[in-house]
C-alpha cells in the first residue's frame, strides 16, 4: 500500500494510507499483450490456398474380380470371407491377383472398433504387390 501526504489541510504531518489499486501498470501490460496477439495470430493462421476435394458418396461397384479385404474387431484379416493366417499369405494372394488382366481393385473394409495396424499392413501389402487401385468401404453418413 502506498502512503501519501495531504497538503493544504493544515495537517501536513499526518500520513494516510492509500487503499486504491493503481491499475495503470495492469492496463499497460494488457495493451501490450493485446498488440502481441493481434500481430501473431495472422502469422499462425496462414495456409496455402488450395481447393480441397468435396465429399462424394460413390456406390460400391461389386465386380467378381475385385478383392474385398476385411478386418474385424479381433484384428483378423479376411480375404472375402476367408480368414488369413499370416501377412505372407496375404501378400502371396495379392501378388497372384496383381498378375491378372485387368488388374483387380482392392476394397478394404475395417470395423470401426478395429485398430489401424492391420489396415496399415493391408495397404503395405497391396503396395508391395503392385496393385494400383485401393478403396476404403465406409457407411454413408446418416446411417446408424
Amino acid at each position: 500500500m502506498a502512503r501519501y501526504k495531504r497538503f493544504g489541510h493544515g495537517r501536513g504531518e499526518e500520513d494516510q494510507v492509500l487503499s486504491a489499486i493503481n491499475t495503470t501498470p495492469l492496463v499497460d501490460v494488457m495493451l501490450v499483450l493485446l498488440i502481441i496477439f493481434l500481430i501473431t495470430v495472422p502469422v499462425v493462421t496462414q495456409t496455402v490456398k488450395m481447393e480441397l476435394p468435396k465429399e462424394a458418396n460413390i456406390p460400391t461397384q461389386t465386380k467378381p474380380e475385385n478383392v474385398v479385404l476385411g478386418v474385424d474387431t479381433s484384428n483378423t484379416i479376411y480375404w472375402n470371407t476367408t480368414p488369413l493366417k499370416s501377412q505372407q499369405e496375404l501378400l502371396d494372394r495379392l501378388v497372384a491377383a496383381a498378375k491378372k488382366e485387368p488388374q483387380p481393385e482392392v476394397h478394404i473394409r475395417g470395423d470401426a472398433a478395429s485398430k489401424y495396424a492391420p489396415i496399415g499392413r493391408i495397404v503395405l501389402a497391396v503396395q508391395q504387390a503392385g496393385i494400383v487401385k485401393i478403396a476404403f468401404i465406409t457407411e454413408p453418413p446418416g446411417k446408424n
